[in-house]
């Protein structure tokens, strides 16, 4: 592990109960990074997805994706503190196999374009060996309002 949650939430603005990565374990600035996700039954959206037959929602692991693209991008960002991220779209999302509790999903993020203000990435989250979801991401960093 490279990063815990405490030095994530130094770069991201996320907190509990959207924080969506729990550790880095690999990162290339500016091209690529690895977040992981410990995927527990705590987790708020299993109480009504889906009662009795617990399956994480497929957005939450886009956002999962897109917090751990974040983080690399972020960390570039002079003055980060006064920015957000703001998804801009998805595209070519796939989703391949539920997520359940006690899984833990490895996300792994590649820019692949990024300029200025707009970024677009391409991410993968696995259960193991498995693909479980897929999708392009688009996000533009926007001002934060005081």
């Amino acid at each position: 592990m490279i990063l815990d949650s405490n030095q994530i939430q130094k770069v991201l603005p996320h907190r509990y109960p959207i924080l969506m990565v729990d550790a880095i374990l690999e990162l290339e600035p500016r091209k690529r990074i690895v977040g992981l996700k410990n995927v527990s039954i705590n987790e708020p959206f299993f109480v009504g997805h889906f009662p009795g037959a617990p399956v994480m929602p497929g957005v939450m692991i886009l956002e999962a994706l897109a917090q751990t693209g974040g983080y690399l991008l972020l960390r570039e960002v002079p003055e980060r503190e006064k920015k957000l991220l703001y998804f801009a779209g998805i595209e070519h999302a796939r989703f391949r196999r539920p997520v359940r509790p006690g899984d833990q999903l490895r996300l792994e993020v590649e820019v692949i374009a990024w300029r200025n203000t707009v970024c677009k990435m391409k991410g993968q989250a696995f259960v193991g060996e498995e693909v479980a979801a897929e999708a392009t991401l688009l996000c533009k960093m926007v001002d934060r309002e005081s």
